[in-house]
């Protein structure tokens, strides 16, 4: 019986297929009729589990709305973790059929949230930013470079990627969610909620933009409006030139972390690379196009 134990103590429970976490995710109900996302994990995630439980009420206590953490413990498959249950709509689903303002009014508060997230500090012993993502680099570009797949242009990410390693340098690391874009968010009566900590990490706050693809191809508007809320204005030069680095490095990473899943992630990965290509006019423009039209 999966999760028996803990499962026993709710009326009703409902699994949740939507997602690419391992974990397994239900809708459940107490006898009092108060629903609550329940989350369970295999027994060897327990410490990570257990410090994004820890992370996720640091973040609720910034008035961030978020599935707000309630209870942590162990059952028969391993840890759980219980949320509150939002009943919402996934933004990825509405975002575009918003009007304009709308979707740059909810961009600037995503922002703005990512902002409060970003001041959680990352520990002490936490190695060096430019030793960790020089090396990351370096293995995505290989991996690239194995693989039987190669896009359009990819000689301009790659040269971009050995042109700018200096920008790694010096960077600042603070608490990161770990897939920011509006495909974690979700929209409750008119709020936005941040959903999904599930690949949260210690980082440069900068390199929290690597989802933006997902906003900006959905909403150009969210997207610009997210960057100015977390600023408060426009970025500066220097955060262009390393997100260009960042979304380069992901990019090359998606062709092959594509490939298991079939030929639809694959062809979603090639056609997603052109039009970064695009937006950087071949990496030759730091500032995306999509920014560029709103300014």
């Amino acid at each position: 019986m999966v999760g028996n134990g803990i499962l026993s103590r709710f009326n009703k429970h409902e699994l949740i297929e939507k997602g690419w976490s391992h974990d397994k995710k239900y809708c459940v109900t107490s006898a009092n009729g108060e629903k609550f996302l329940l989350r369970i994990s295999p027994a060897a995630k327990h410490d990570n589990r257990k410090l994004l439980f820890e992370m996720q009420k640091q973040v609720a206590a910034l008035e961030i709305a978020i599935c707000t953490p309630i209870e942590f413990g162990t059952c028969d498959e391993g840890v759980y973790s219980i949320q509150s249950w939002i009943e919402g709509e996934d933004l990825g689903d509405i975002l575009p059929t918003m009007p304009k303002q709308e979707q740059y009014a909810l961009g600037l508060i995503s922002g703005k949230f990512l902002k409060k997230i970003h001041s959680i500090p990352a520990p002490q012993s936490q190695d060096d930013w430019a030793a960790r993502f020089n090396l990351k680099a370096d293995t995505i570009i290989q991996k690239y470079k194995d693989c039987c797949l190669r896009f359009k242009g990819d000689d301009y990410m790659l040269e971009y990627l050995a042109q700018n390693r200096h920008l790694l340098d010096n960077r600042p690391q603070c608490f990161q969610h770990g897939d920011y874009h509006i495909g974690n968010m979700m929209l409750e009566n008119g709020r936005l909620l941040v959903i999904d900590f599930d690949r949260y990490d210690f980082g440069d706050p900068w390199e929290e933009f690597n989802r933006i693809v997902w906003s900006a191809s959905a909403s150009p508007q969210f997207a610009y409006a997210q960057l100015r809320g977390y600023f408060g204005g426009d970025p500066p030069m220097d955060f262009f030139k390393l997100l260009a680095f960042y979304l380069a490095s992901n990019t090359l990473a998606s062709i092959y972390w594509a490939m298991p899943y079939g030929q639809a992630d694959v062809d979603i990965m090639m056609r997603q690379s052109q039009v970064v290509l695009g937006w950087y006019d071949n990496m030759q423009n730091p500032v995306p196009l999509w920014f560029r039209r709103l300014t």
